[in-house]
């Protein structure tokens, strides 16, 4: 572990001017911010340009952060699958984006006395109970598939994550259909499972990465160092199982190409809102793990309170700091409606000291297309100002890239086709 000093960043970070002339409320105000030591330029290019990120594994074709959201992503073709991270009361690290359950599995029909708990409350047995995927039927018809709640969907672990990355799927009982899984209470009390897998019969060759978000540590505590023990078990740790494979993003002839990323030194990135995560972070991981730092516009502890250069030339330096090399602004337009955190200033803003922008999370055409060639009307961007995309339909993503010649292949198959060839 490196601990953190000014001498320290005094030789990572070095500081640049950048005036701006923009039509914004501090136009002509000279703006510093920090930029990106060779090193940590070396760790940001650990990751590919164009980055397809599947958000939640996808939160339109299948029920978020499930086995069936996740296969799909990978077969489909998706750089990193992509998820929230919280910490069971029996220490199993868990795929959810809510702190409670209430919106994506049945916890109130199940445990009602419980429902408004927290799921880091719960310990994984209790959360294998849950049903997390007929929910998704009911909340979007249209996409809704029935397999989806006869082959029971499970809140996922990270060791799940990490398995079907590597074309792997949940092994299960032939007659039941639950996951074949056992327990042993140590002697110190704490609990060790071991949960069984399979090859998938239809993984494709697909090997992508996985992009993880930590969560304010005061909702799950020290699940920073419980990420670096994990990854370390399962040897997903580059610190201390260094990727030995080609470090080439994608392999085979264009036309055939597969995803090879979680084979490379960038088969993790890490992720937070949180500036204190965020520095756990980068005192266990020692900034040698490409770490994203996100934006989200309110009046929460660690919300960006303005989107003024100043505010945000100081979020760009309190994430350089910290070792961060990707920034995550929120980006506009429907069916989100996020604020707009990724104007052009915005973007020449990050791009500017060597960090590079995975902006979140886009569901349409118009917004790709905004934030690649630049916004209708107004003056082409020399670069995209994204250089990454959290997408909820990888699919789409996956074929803009390809249809604007930067990338060789598109989506692997159609969204449904893929759904259906996994067995769903």
């Amino acid at each position: 572990m490196i601990k953190r000093t000014a001498q320290f960043f005094a030789l990572i970070c070095v500081m640049i001017i950048v005036s701006f002339n923009y039509d914004n409320p501090q136009e002509n105000n000279e703006i510093t911010v920090n930029k990106l030591s060779t090193e940590l330029g070396a760790i940001r290019d650990f990751v590919p340009v164009n980055t397809v990120i599947a958000h939640r594994g996808s939160t339109y074709w299948a029920p978020e952060e499930t086995e069936a959201a996740f296969r799909w992503a990978r077969n489909i073709g998706a750089d990193y699958l992509e998820c929230d991270l919280q910490i069971t009361s029996d220490g199993v690290i868990i795929a959810l984006h809510d702190v409670e359950l209430k919106r994506t599995t049945n916890v109130e029909e199940v445990f009602p006395d419980r429902a408004e708990n927290p799921a880091s409350s719960f310990t994984y047995e209790e959360l294998m109970q849950l049903d997390a995927g007929t929910w998704f039927n009911l909340a979007r018809p249209d996409q809704a598939r029935a397999s989806f709640a006869t082959q029971k969907q499970y809140i996922s672990t990270l060791e799940d994550l990490i398995m079907i990355a590597g074309g792997k799927r949940l092994k299960r009982d032939a007659n039941t259909q639950q996951r074949i899984y056992s327990k042993v209470v140590n002697g110190d009390g704490t609990v060790t499972y071991t949960f069984e897998y399979e090859t998938d019969p239809m993984e494709n060759g697909h090997r992508p990465g996985i992009y993880v978000e930590t969560k304010e540590p005061s909702v799950n505590p020290n699940i920073e160092q419980a990420l670096y023990e994990k990854l370390d078990q399962l040897g997903w740790n580059i610190l201390t199982k260094p990727a030995t494979g080609s470090g080439q993003f994608y392999t085979g002839l264009d036309g055939k190409q597969k995803v090879n990323v979680g084979n490379t030194s960038g088969k993790v990135a890490l992720q937070t809102f949180s500036h204190e995560s965020l520095k756990n972070l980068n005192n266990i991981f020692a900034g040698k793990i490409p770490t994203l730092f996100l934006f989200w516009l309110g009046d929460g502890l660690d919300d960006m309170p303005a989107s003024d250069p100043a505010t945000y030339a100081g979020f760009i330096n309190f994430g350089i700091e910290n070792r961060a090399v990707f920034f995550g602004p929120s980006i506009a337009g429907a069916p989100n409606n996020y604020d707009e955190l990724l104007e052009p200033w915005q973007a020449e803003l990050i791009h500017s000291s060597g960090a590079a922008i995975h902006a979140y999370s886009f569901d349409t055409p118009e917004q790709m297309n905004k934030y690649y060639f630049g916004e209708a009307g107004l003056p082409k961007p020399d670069r995209p100002l994204a250089d990454g995309m959290f997408t909820n339909l990888s699919d789409m993503t996956l074929n803009f890239y390809h249809e604007n010649g930067v990338r060789p292949v598109g989506a692997e198959a159609t969204a449904a086709e893929i759904l259906t060839n996994l067995g769903y």
